[in-house]
This record gives structure tokens, C-alpha cells and sequence, in this order.
């Protein structure tokens, strides 16, 4: 069950403290895929626990994918997360891309023109 710390987080406090009940998502009916065959860009997850790592993300980028990388492993080691933040900023100038947090464990990185609109999108 999600606590209300995690809905507070997620909706707002004012939701979380409205909402008493949980729903379960089938994320299984949600992540088939639609159509067949290869794309053009894929969006690719990824966890940076290393700088070994850093080549083969930049590999993704250059091949025109969209990358999300989880920092929270480097996070505690300042040298190591700077230098990976670092190289992620220089792939994205190299291809005239984009990178931007999402939340503070999370960044994305995009490829030739794809830009991150930092804007909140609220569906309004």
C-alpha cells in the first residue's frame, strides 16, 4: 500500500490527506508495445553507479536516444557524481541536445534537437 508521505510527495499534501484509498495500477496492460518493429529514438533508462558506465551512455546519445539516468548510486560521492554530470553536459553540447533534472535522482539527456521544456506541464 502508498503511504501518504508518498502520495503528499506525488499529489500534494491536500490530495494525500483527501485520499484514504489506493488504487493498483497494471502497469503490465500499460507498457505493451504498440506497433512492430524498430524506432527512430528510443528513451533509455539507465542506473549510473560508475563512470565506467559514462561511454556507453554517451553511445545511446549519440545514437539519437533519449536517456533517463537514475544518480541516486553516486549520489554520496561528489567527485565521482560531478564528473559523470560533467561528461552527460559535454555529450549533450556535442550533439546540440539537452540536459535537465527531473527530481533530484533523476536526470534526462536528450539528443539533436530534442529539448527539455522545464516548464510544468499540468494538462490544463
Amino acid at each position: 500500500m502508498v503511504g501518504k508521505g508518498f502520495l503528499g510527495k506525488v499529489l500534494g499534501s491536500k490530495a494525500a490527506e483527501e485520499s484514504e484509498e489506493y488504487t493498483e495500477i497494471d502497469f503490465g496492460s500499460v507498457e505493451r508495445e504498440v506497433g512492430s518493429g524498430p524506432a527512430e529514438t528510443y528513451v533509455r533508462v539507465a542506473e549510473l553507479s560508475s563512470l565506467a558506465q559514462i561511454p556507453e551512455l554517451k553511445r545511446e546519445i549519440y545514437n539519437g536516444n533519449i536517456v533517463i539516468v537514475n544518480i541516486s548510486p553516486i549520489k554520496g560521492d561528489s567527485l565521482t557524481r560531478d564528473r559523470a554530470l560533467k561528461d552527460l553536459k559535454q555529450v549533450a553540447a556535442d550533439v546540440r541536445g539537452d540536459i535537465a533534472g527531473i527530481d533530484e535522482n533523476h536526470i534526462v539527456v536528450t539528443p539533436m534537437s530534442i529539448k527539455v521544456d522545464r516548464t510544468k506541464f499540468t494538462g490544463k
